[in-house]
């Protein structure tokens, strides 16, 4: 236990050191330089940030537990978003970057008016708020709980109490990191733990499969896996299996949450707004992809052979990864490994405080609370605006163990905002003519329409019983919501044609290799899925 603690603490602090080292010089005082960097930022930092933004504890954890659950054919988020990396680096991420925007509010501003901003704005921020940072800290605090065995190593034997203390020392731990740093202060750090957690996360990918393989070797234990749960092993989540993601369901509302997380989603793509040119973004974006493509190695294999291990003692999904690690690692690579996890805590919970603080302050304290205020001014109250932030979130995280998976809850409440906005920003990409007005009742009625489909028991049964997977019903959403703005362009439509302005002043030359690259990912999808399909 000792050796744990001691090699948890160096690898924190060689990480934490490494940063403010390199990052020490760093201007924070003004918006480009606390959120975006400076828009100095070179494509291994973009990829390693966003590799760790997205790698936290809600994928180590939850994917693993979804793994556990469901099987193979959760790798879905994982494997699917590699698409999704290669339309963002093709053709979201130029548009995004000519503009010169900070946040995606700021786009939707530009392409339709205030009012759009203003709705726009205040989804993400309650988003945040009320979804995405409390369940950072609860799966990051179930981790940690489990994989120190914090039970036994504090003498706290109420699971609930320390649930809340430790959801409480990873949000003062964050908000530190998030309260004095800039983008770049996170990006490299998450830059630094992203190597760690790749290694880790392969470590025990390995570890697992000589587990069940009971020491004869790791191809010993893949056969064994193979062998003893085929059903578990389908890559295509075959209809009418226990399975949360069936196959048909890559192509509705899968394929839209992916869209929306790495082509809008604030807290990701932030990262690759503060890129030094587009080719440095695009190489970020797509070294990315290639990252991705290893996500089922560590995010869905372990959960796959806790299933094996650890079903029958009744350890629930979201304990499995926690339960794994701490029994198979040794214990100075436990401290190492969960030095690691806190990192990628810590990178999703700043990414989502610095996008939440960015949000607040460019699209609600410069517009309506403080439209003359200085940089300076700016800045501090976006600071002051996430310390309210991380506290209600340290409050309100322990009250999602009512949970079942935290996963699938955590898709199923993105839903609510991402199909809206991402209809709104694809269309008004895609068609320069859709009205201002269209698009702020396009995202109040989506929003509507996908509650409605999951909180509202009547209506949840009744689209159960005829037979629609909730991705599906995603799906008919979306496009209601795309077909309602695209029949407003032709009744009521902009008096003039929207065009994009360049208000960026970095290089907009595009990577050579691009296109390139992105075929050989999309190739690497398909014969990821072909070669697991049963």
């Amino acid at each position: 236990m000792i050796t744990t603690v001691i090699s948890f603490i160096f690898f924190t602090a060689l990480a934490g050191g490494l940063t403010w080292w390199i990052t020490r010089r760093d201007e924070k005082d003004s918006s480009d330089g606390f959120f975006l960097g400076g828009r100095s930022l070179t494509f291994p930092i973009i990829a390693g940030s966003l590799l760790l933004t997205n790698l936290s504890t809600e994928q180590m954890v939850g994917l693993n537990g979804a793994a556990f659950e469901h099987g193979l054919s959760v790798m879905a988020w994982e494997v699917n978003a590699v698409v999704a990396l290669v339309l963002m680096a093709i053709y979201f991420l130029p548009k995004f970057l000519q503009t010169g925007i900070t946040t995606v509010p700021q786009f939707l501003e530009l392409r339709y008016d205030r009012r759009t901003q203003t709705i726009a704005n205040t989804i993400f921020l309650f988003a945040y708020a009320l979804i995405l940072i409390p369940l950072i800290l609860y799966t990051g605090a179930k981790g940690l709980i489990n994989m120190m065995d914090l039970a036994t190593l504090t003498g706290i034997e109420n699971e609930t109490v320390l649930l809340r203390l430790t959801c409480i020392l990873i949000g003062v731990m964050g908000l530190l990191y998030s309260r004095f740093g800039g983008l770049r202060s996170l990006a490299v750090l998450d830059t630094i733990n992203g190597i760690g957690l790749l290694v880790g996360g392969i470590m025990i990918a390995w570890f697992a499969l000589n587990a069940m393989g009971d020491g004869e070797g790791v191809s010993a234990g893949w056969e064994k896996l193979k062998t003893n749960h085929p059903e578990r092993m389908d890559s295509t989540g075959a209809e009418g299996t226990d399975t949360s993601v069936p196959f048909s369901t890559l192509f509705t509302g899968v394929a839209l949450l992916n869209l929306f997380y790495w082509c809008t989603n604030q807290q990701i793509i932030q990262r690759t707004f503060g890129a030094s040119s587009l080719a440095e973004g695009q190489k970020g974006v797509l070294l990315t992809g290639g990252l991705k493509l290893l996500g089922p190695l560590y995010l869905v294999l372990p959960g796959l052979v806790a299933f094996h291990l650890y079903a029958s003692e009744g350890v629930k999904p979201d304990d499995a990864y926690g339960t794994l690690v701490s029994r198979l690692l040794p214990s100075h690579l436990t401290g190492f490994f969960s030095a690691v996890m806190v990192g990628a805590i810590l990178s999703s919970f700043n990414a989502a405080l610095n996008s939440t603080s960015a949000l607040f302050s460019i699209g609600l304290y410069k517009h309506a609370i403080n439209p003359s205020g200085t940089e300076q001014q700016t800045v501090k109250a976006a600071k002051t605006f996430v310390v309210a932030i991380a506290i209600a979130a340290m409050a309100g995280a322990p009250l999602l163990a009512a949970q079942k998976t935290i996963f699938t809850y955590l898709q199923d409440m993105n839903a609510i905002y991402f199909v809206p906005i991402f209809s709104v920003v694809l269309v008004g990409l895609l068609n320069r003519r859709v009205p201002a007005k269209a698009a702020s009742v396009a995202m109040i009625a989506g929003i509507i329409l996908i509650s409605l489909g999951a909180f509202v028991p009547a209506i949840k049964g009744g689209i159960k019983d005829l037979g629609i997977h909730n991705f599906h019903y995603m799906g008919i959403v979306f496009a209601i919501l795309v077909g309602y703005l695209l029949i407003m362009a032709k009744v009521a439509p902009r008096a003039e044609a929207w065009k994009i302005e360049t208000r960026n002043t970095i290089d907009m030359t595009p990577w050579a290799g691009a296109k390139w690259v992105s075929i050989i990912l999309v190739i690497l999808v398909i014969s990821i899925y072909v070669s697991f399909n049963q």
